[in-house]
C-alpha cells in the first residue's frame, strides 16, 4: 500500500525531514510517494517553485520499492506549456494535478470568498477544475476534488454531489476521457459528512467509467502520514474501485 501524496521540506508549505517520513512509512507499514508543490503564476504572477535538480539529487539514494518520486503541480491554463515540460524533462514517477487558485485567486484565504454564494464560488472553481483537465495531458491524477471545502468561508463547505453534479460530471468525464485518475484524499475523511459527501462523488465516477484511483494523504508532518487510509479503502471498497499508485508514470495496482 502506498500513501501518493506527501510533502516533505522541498514544498514551501512543510518542514517535514525525510528522514521522519521514511521512521513513520516503516511504522505504519505503507510506502510513500513524495509530491512536492509546484504552482507556477500562483498569485500576480509570482511562483510556488522548488530546485527539482536538488530533489532528485538529494533523495535519488532513497527511491526504493516503497518510496517513489513525484510532484504535485498546480493546474493553470496560463502556464499549460510551462507545466507540460516540468512534467515531461524530470524523471518523476507520479505527477498530480490539483486545482488551488481559479481565475488567478488564491482559494485558501478568504477574500476569494467575498461577495459571492458559494454556488459563485464553487462554480467558479469546478469551471476551472474541467478546463483545466481536458487540456492537462501531462498529468497522472486529479488531487483532492475537495481542497475548496477546506478553506470556504460558507456555513456548509462541503460539496454535496447533487447540488453541483453537472460540474462534477463533466470533470470525472474529463478524467475518464483523458485516461487520467482520480486521488481519494485523505485529509478530510475522518468527518463522517465529508466521508459521505466524497462517496458519493466516487460512485458517480465509478458509473461514468471510472476505474482506479490513487489514495493520499497531503501529509505536511510526519504524524499524518496514512491518516485515515483505511477510510479511503473503504470508498474503494463500496464504490467498486481499484487503488494504484505510479513508478515511473506507469500505474501499478495495489495489494489491501
Amino acid at each position: 500500500m502506498i500513501d501518493s501524496h506527501i510533502h516533505t521540506e522541498f514544498s514551501d508549505d512543510s518542514e517535514m525531514k525525510i528522514e521522519d517520513a521514511i521512521r513513520e512509512s516503516r511504522k505504519s507499514g505503507i510506502g510513500m510517494t513524495l509530491t512536492e508543490h509546484l504552482d507556477l503564476k500562483f498569485s500576480k504572477e509570482s511562483d510556488i517553485i522548488f530546485d527539482i535538480d536538488k530533489y532528485f539529487n538529494d533523495y535519488e539514494k532513497y527511491r526504493s520499492e516503497n518510496l517513489m518520486l513525484g510532484i504535485e503541480i498546480g493546474m493553470q491554463q496560463i502556464c499549460l506549456d510551462e507545466n507540460r515540460k516540468i512534467a515531461s524533462r524530470h524523471p518523476f514517477d507520479y505527477v498530480i494535478g490539483s486545482i488551488h487558485v481559479a481565475d488567478g485567486e488564491d482559494l485558501y484565504y478568504p477574500k476569494f470568498y467575498e461577495g459571492k454564494t458559494k454556488k459563485e464560488a464553487f462554480e467558479q472553481y469546478f469551471k476551472s477544475m474541467v478546463d483545466n483537465v481536458l487540456q492537462s495531458d501531462f498529468i497522472d491524477s486529479l488531487g483532492h476534488i475537495d481542497y475548496i471545502s477546506r478553506y470556504a468561508t460558507f456555513d456548509d463547505n462541503e460539496i454535496h454531489y447533487n447540488e453541483f453534479s453537472d460540474y462534477i460530471n463533466q470533470v470525472l468525464k474529463a478524467i475518464v476521457k483523458n485516461g487520467k485518475v482520480m486521488e481519494i484524499n485523505t485529509r478530510r475523511l475522518d468527518g463522517e459528512q465529508a466521508y459521505n459527501n466524497l462517496t458519493n462523488i466516487y460512485k458517480a465516477y465509478k458509473q461514468i467509467g471510472g476505474k482506479y484511483v490513487t489514495i493520499g494523504s497531503d501529509a505536511h508532518h510526519a504524524k499524518d502520514i496514512a491518516k485515515n487510509y483505511m477510510e479511503a479503502i473503504r470508498i474503494c471498497e463500496i464504490c467498486n474501485l481499484k487503488p494504484v499508485y505510479f513508478r515511473k508514470r506507469k500505474m501499478e495496482y495495489m495489494s489491501i
